[in-house]
Parts: structure tokens; sequence; C-alpha cells
């Protein structure tokens, strides 16, 4: 963070803002709707072959724009020992799931004593064939990407991924880079995940940067999130309309490798569907005109 810049695009992830206390219509504290999807506690299963698993609700630092962040940061964070135990019996029992994505709170905020017996369980279950592991630990907290944490996501017959939050190229600090050089050294891919943020990186040179700098690093762009509806958050969000037109730049002026599919989380547990935008328009009377990255259209058949 830069202390002298009050717009910083760092500090307006984490410092609190009055803006805060402002709840817009349609705001709401679980703007997904993980509560619908829990069979279970610390288990939610919204699509039939993944669940996500929370073992805490811990962070090193706490984004202001969170979907969960009624729940982030509270007393008592941690499944106990029985209650973790039940969500992995859940995943066992149910032979349907292949992917198990751990979030919360952040995974890697669990020492490799505790990370490790967690990754060797879910490994241990036949039908799981990815452990999905979704961090901004090297960002915020970069020395816990340890050797002997590294060690625990290494060498499974599941895949594991680990999937970055990344939200503006400064992040990447040299110590971020360093601890993300390990976790691919060890031969686990990194995939990276941002959230549209209005003043943080709602503009092409920004987003080009970001992405450019996550692959120069190993890391490929998987989603950029429009911003979910949690309460007090109407300040980073900006319209469908906005991402739709960044998006459209940035087709025209990156490589495939940089383009993050722009995503939506339906309000009420309904799911994610990509909001990007559409460059196949028809006619009506069966005629289809296809959108270049520069506007033009161009006559295609059925």
């Amino acid at each position: 963070m830069d202390p002298s810049d009050p717009q910083d695009p760092i500090g307006a992830q984490f410092i609190t803002s009055t803006q805060e206390t402002i709840a817009l219509s349609g705001e709401r504290a679980d703007p997904i709707g993980d509560a619908p999807h829990s069979p279970i506690k610390g288990i939610v299963h919204r699509y039939a072959d993944r669940v996500l698993l929370t073992p805490h609700f811990a962070c090193p630092a706490y984004c202001r724009f969170c979907f969960r962040r009624d729940r982030v940061g509270q007393s008592n964070v941690a499944l106990s020992e029985r209650e973790l135990d039940a969500a992995i019996d859940y995943i066992r029992r149910h032979d349907e799931i292949w992917e198990v994505i751990l979030s919360g709170g952040d995974p890697l905020m669990l020492s490799p004593a505790r990370l490790g017996p967690l990754i060797t369980a879910l490994n241990a279950i036949s039908h799981v064939g990815v452990i999905r592991i979704h961090t901004r630990v090297p960002v915020t907290d970069p020395g816990r990407i340890t050797p002997s944490l590294v060690a625990t996501l290494r060498d499974h017959d599941s895949a594991v991924y680990v999937v970055l939050h990344c939200n503006h190229a400064r992040e990447m600090s040299q110590a971020t880079r360093d601890a993300c050089r390990a976790i691919v050294d060890a031969g686990v891919p990194m995939l990276a995940q941002t959230v549209l943020l209005r003043n943080v990186n709602d503009n092409p040179a920004t987003l080009s940067e970001l992405m450019r700098t996550l692959v120069r690093n190993r890391i490929k762009p998987y989603y950029l999130h429009h911003c979910d509806m949690a309460v007090g958050t109407g300040h980073f969000r900006t319209t469908l309309a906005e991402g739709q037109g960044l998006m459209r730049t940035l087709r025209g002026a990156m490589s495939g490798l940089c383009q993050p599919l722009y995503v939506l989380d339906i309000p009420g547990g309904y799911g994610k569907v990509p909001v990007g935008p559409c460059y196949l328009h028809e006619d009506g009377l069966g005629t289809n005109f296809v959108e270049d990255p520069a506007g033009e259209q161009h006559l295609y058949p059925p």
C-alpha cells in the first residue's frame, strides 16, 4: 500500500470505508447463496460433480468486498475435528463428487501439519480427481509458502491446483513471485481469479498489466468475477456493461493466454455463468453475423 495516496488501489481493498455502511437494494448477507446448498457444516454442494470444503474462515488480511464478509474473521472460525471428519465423510459417500475446492477463509492459513492430512484424506477418496485450493496467502502473507507447505501439495494421485486471488499487478511483489515460483516449480499448476473492482482495476491498462504479470509468472488467468452483491460493497461494483466493455478491449489487445472468463454468481445460489460480450448475432431470419475484435460484423453461414 502507498500510505501517501488516499486512492491507493491496494489500500482500497483492505482499509475500511464509511461507504460500507450504505446498503443498496439487492445486496444480501449471503449473496451467492451458500446456505441453501450446505447439507452439513463446512460443505457447499451447489454443482453435482464438485463441492466446496471450508475448514475455517480465517485469512491473513480481510478484503472489504468479500462475499463471505459476514462470516470470515469471527471468533469461532474453524471446524472441529468431528465436523471436519463429517465433511470428509460426506464427500466419501457421494461418488458423483469429482472435484473438492478448499476455500473459506484461506486454506493456506493451515499449518503443513494440518493441511497435509486433509489433502491426504481427500486424495484417498477414489472418485476425487481434483483438489483445488483457493488462496490469497502468496499475496497477503507470502512467508507462509514454505518448503514444508509446498511439500503437502505434491505427489498425489488427485491433481492439486492452486488458484491465486490477485486483483492488481502491484500485489505481485517479489516475495509473492518467489512464493508462486516455489509452488509451480513443485509441479503444482496455478490459476488466478480476479474481482473486477471500481477504482482498483476497472480499466484496460490495469487489467492488461495484471493478466500479463500473472502469465509471465506461469499463472493462468481463470475468472474475472463481477463483484458480488454483499452488503456494503456497492462502491466497488461496476456495471455489467462496463465489465463487458473491458472484456472487449482485452480480447483485441492481449494473448489468449491472458484472457480470463468474465463471470457472475447469480444471487440466491443459482450458480455461476459467463456474462462476457457476445460476438455472434442473428437477425431473426437465419442469417448470422460474427463481430471481430475491432467491432466489424461479418456474415457467417448457419
